[in-house]
């Protein structure tokens, strides 16, 4: 079943672009030359004639075999003028569906069904750091990332970037494959006023949860009011861009130089960042105390929390007598994200 609708799909790719057409001549020519010559060559045999049909009409022209007859290399000076336009029309239809195929990606015109891939909606200069903070993980330097915005053109050159034009409708994110994503992160419109951005973000936080309920939303908001919008649409994760530079401004005009620290926690370009990993197997069930020593002397990392289970609470600095369960998350400092495999 699934053979014949890939030669369906073949077939009508093939009739759309009019490459039929060309390919029934190109059949027609190799074939009737190739028998022509068979009759009039006295040594050369159909599969020879079919072989010589095929670098004559190409331009190839080898050498191993040719016509020694008037008639045969009649029959040679005709393939050869009707294999250049052949060729030529092929070369060029060929190089049209190319062209076309670019500038539909490069306009969001196209639909994609990638797995377990990341969807970015809306473009501005968050969305930018955002992407490059994504490339700077290894994890995700290859992965594919679909944006979606209301642009005129795919704003960057990234081999794994795609782009689809249009605002978040049920059309746009099944053409982005919403129900296979991993990740949707949900931008604000800065074109907008506060309020206008906050709600269009509400809005599009509910079409997503509406349609795929179990994809992971990370959610940019200005007011930290409309947070519990955001909440009652089912947003998984909501980030309040104010609050966190407020919390951020105030800490370092209390702490002094603190802001460096974050930032460098914060970036996957350099220096030490933050993960979340699964507890190992040799560290379920012990006390948090000795899973911070053993991780620090095994991994060395640092751990400063704790997550109860996939979308559990997080525990910040838990109490040194805490047991840990299978299911917990471990929150760590680390230059490069502990491998726990072994």
């Amino acid at each position: 079943m699934r053979i014949k609708r890939q030669i369906r799909h073949i077939r009508q790719f093939l009739q759309r672009e009019n490459l039929h057409l060309i390919l029934v001549w190109v059949t027609i020519l190799v074939t009737a030359s190739a028998v022509g010559i068979s009759l009039v060559e006295p040594d050369m045999s159909l599969l020879n004639a079919v072989w010589w049909s095929i670098v004559t009409l190409t331009t190839v022209g080898y050498g191993d075999i040719s016509p020694v007859t008037i008639t045969g290399r009649i029959i040679a000076v005709v393939i050869m003028f009707f294999g250049i336009g052949l060729l030529g029309m092929l070369s060029a239809t060929l190089a049209t569906i190319l062209i076309s195929k670019r500038i539909r990606e490069n306009k969001g015109m196209n639909t994609f069904t990638f797995k377990n891939h990341i969807i970015l909606c809306e473009w501005n200069h968050k969305t930018k750091a955002i992407l490059n903070e994504l490339r700077a993980d290894t994890r995700y330097e290859d992965t594919p990332i679909i944006l979606i915005a209301d642009i005129d053109e795919k704003p960057v050159d990234d081999a794994n970037l795609f782009f689809i034009k249009g605002s978040l409708t049920e059309e746009v994110l099944e053409r982005a494959n919403l129900s296979q994503a991993k990740t949707v992160v949900i931008l604000g419109d800065e074109k907008l006023d506060t309020t206008s951005r906050d709600a269009k973000v509400v809005l599009n936080t509910l079409t997503i949860e509406s349609i795929c309920p179990d994809v992971y939303t990370v959610v940019e908001l200005v007011d930290e009011a409309n947070a519990r919008h955001c909440k009652r649409a089912r947003a998984d994760e909501i980030i309040v861009g104010s609050e966190l530079s407020s919390h951020l401004i105030a800490s370092a005009t209390l702490n002094h130089g603190i802001s460096h620290f974050v930032t460098e926690l914060l970036s996957s370009q350099y220096g030490n960042e933050l993960y979340r990993i699964p507890v190992p197997n040799g560290l379920v069930n012990l006390p948090f105390i000795d899973v911070l020593v053993k991780m620090k002397k095994e991994f060395n990392c640092i751990v400063l929390g704790v997550q109860k289970e996939q979308k559990g609470e997080f525990i910040a600095n838990p109490a040194e007598n805490y047991a840990l369960d299978k299911d917990d998350f471990l929150i760590v400092i680390s230059r490069e994200r502990p491998d726990i495999s072994s």
